[in-house]
């Protein structure tokens, strides 16, 4: 059984889940390799093992550097990148061992929100085309009911439907996120995967796209991973939060307790950047070094590297995520000599 905890019945569930990019020696170095180059195939540790499990409802933030592998985390989940080892579970079946309808549902029901709302919308199709495709192709409204039913979604997201005609160069940032959002919605998910789907945003329309995200999510009965960079916004509408670093998630926890009790060191460091209300000067103290290569990960530890507490043990042990109070999940081999 995962360290992490488990619903009876959760809508997503993640076993040991990883990806790997591998890069096989080319034709040119295979040539330099008879001179004596050394060059080895490159493996790229993307996302290294993760076990998560998502309630139905809930609003899982997943929190990290960037490199950290949280956005190829949610393109697994999504099913646009299949895992290397390990399992996603829908609605408690295996994905990889779904077949006909249960994939088909699957494949509709879990939606993904991409970070640039430009690259992600067709620059050549109108907007009723980008928002009414998808759910006519599959049949989930007739040709001659798309037009409204394209409508009702661009009104549902604070659209003006008169603009269906329009192409996504002719609306702001705030509004082809806005797209995007009703284009996820069109197919009538259970779950969608926001990837930075704020980030590319002006604060106050942040604002604005966090709270349609959560007047949808009341209205519909959405679940949310919602990837991010950006604890501040995370906090705004998380359940929990899911720490990751270099392809793990290090900590597990409610939102409030990662805001108030932080466990593992690497989210200690990250809460520490968060600016503050308080007035008065501030000593920043950034994260020492930087985010190792996935292609050469460190031994044990992976933040130990960068860890003011690391000891000896943290450079050959990796140390497991489990549970060290109700409900909250690190992976820090402090815990151990606490």
């Amino acid at each position: 059984m995962s360290a992490v905890e488990h619903n009876p019945t959760p809508i997503l569930a993640l076993r040991g889940v990883e990806l790997r990019f591998v890069q096989p020696v080319d034709l040119a170095g295979r040539i330099a390799n008879l001179l004596g180059a050394g060059l080895k195939t490159q493996v790229v540790h993307a996302v290294a093992g993760v076990d998560l499990s998502v309630r139905p409802g809930e609003v899982i933030g997943i929190v990290g550097e960037s490199g950290c592998g949280k956005s190829t985390l949610g393109r697994i989940v999504s099913g646009i990148l299949p895992p290397t080892a390990g399992e996603v579970h829908y609605r408690g079946e295996a994905v990889h061992a779904m077949k006909g309808p249960d994939r088909r549902a699957y494949e509709l029901g879990v939606q993904m929100i991409f970070q640039d709302p430009y690259a992600s919308l067709n620059p050549r199709m109108r907007v009723r085309e980008i928002i009414g495709e998808a759910p006519a192709a599959h049949g989930l409204v007739r040709s001659r009911d798309k037009a409204e039913y394209v409508a009702g979604l661009m009104r549902q997201v604070g659209l003006d439907p008169s603009f269906a005609q329009r192409y996504p160069h002719q609306f702001s940032g705030g509004q082809r996120q806005r797209i995007g959002i009703a284009r996820a919605l069109a197919l009538k998910p259970s779950v969608i995967v926001c990837d930075e789907a704020v980030a590319a945003l002006d604060v106050s329309i942040q604002a604005q796209v966090l709270n349609l995200f959560e007047r949808l999510r009341a209205d519909l009965d959405l679940t949310y991973l919602f990837i991010s960079h950006n604890l501040g916004v995370v906090s705004h509408i998380s359940d929990r939060v899911a720490i990751m670093y270099l392809g793990r998630i290090v900590e597990l926890a409610a939102t409030d307790t990662v805001f108030t009790r932080a466990n593992h060191p690497y989210t200690q460091a990250l809460l520490k950047e968060l600016p503050s209300l308080v007035p008065g000067r501030r000593a920043y103290q950034p994260i020492k070094g930087e985010l190792p290569s996935p292609l050469d990960p460190p031994s044990g530890c992976a933040f130990h590297p960068r860890c003011p507490h690391a000891m000896p043990r943290c450079k050959i042990e990796r140390p497991l995520l489990r549970e060290i109070a109700p409900g909250q999940y690190s992976a820090c081999h402090l815990n151990d000599s606490a």
